[in-house]
């Protein structure tokens, strides 16, 4: 993990490209910054959050750059089904062997759906964050607030832009 976080600061810092391919949720394709992987028809928010909307409902994760910065997942906190979530406040927690995080909604809505198995084996997280690794899952009550988030390519951006800021 820390060679991997290595690897993707130094790549970063020295304007260097990866590539690689990703077969999560179907995704037609991924782009990929360096071994973090940003996937096609998912929405991000600044803070490291992914949704993905089909249909009546949208599934809530952290992204592969979050887990990649936070290092091992050892605990993971969430809410209980029929809690209201509000877009931009905190619905959870991921604790690593290096920190604790507060996980942000990216859409308001109510939880229909909770991710029991990271209560058990977090690290899942660590190792699928946008399949097996999903947190929650929201019935958003204002669809809309999903045009304010990220694509794919202004995500991949705003990631590098944060990592050579550090």
């Amino acid at each position: 993990m820390a060679l991997r976080m290595w690897a993707s600061s130094t790549a970063n810092a020295l304007k260097l490209s990866c590539a690689a391919k990703s077969q999560h949720l179907g995704a037609a394709y991924s782009l990929s910054r360096c071994f973090s992987t940003v996937l096609e028809g998912l929405k991000y928010a600044p803070s490291h959050e992914w949704v993905k909307h089909e249909g009546s409902v949208a599934t809530v994760g952290i992204t592969d750059h979050a887990q990649g910065h936070l290092g091992e997942v050892v605990f993971v906190e969430l809410p209980e089904i029929g809690t209201s979530v509000t877009k931009g406040s905190g619905f959870g927690a991921v604790e690593s062997v290096k920190a604790t995080s507060d996980v942000n909604s990216p859409i308001s809505g109510e939880v229909v759906e909770v991710n029991t198995k990271l209560t058990e084996t977090p690290g899942v997280i660590n190792k699928s964050p946008y399949e097996d690794g999903w947190m929650i899952k929201v019935k958003p009550s204002s669809p809309a607030e999903l045009d304010s988030l990220m694509g794919p390519k202004e995500y991949t951006k705003f990631c590098e832009e944060e990592d050579a800021a550090h």
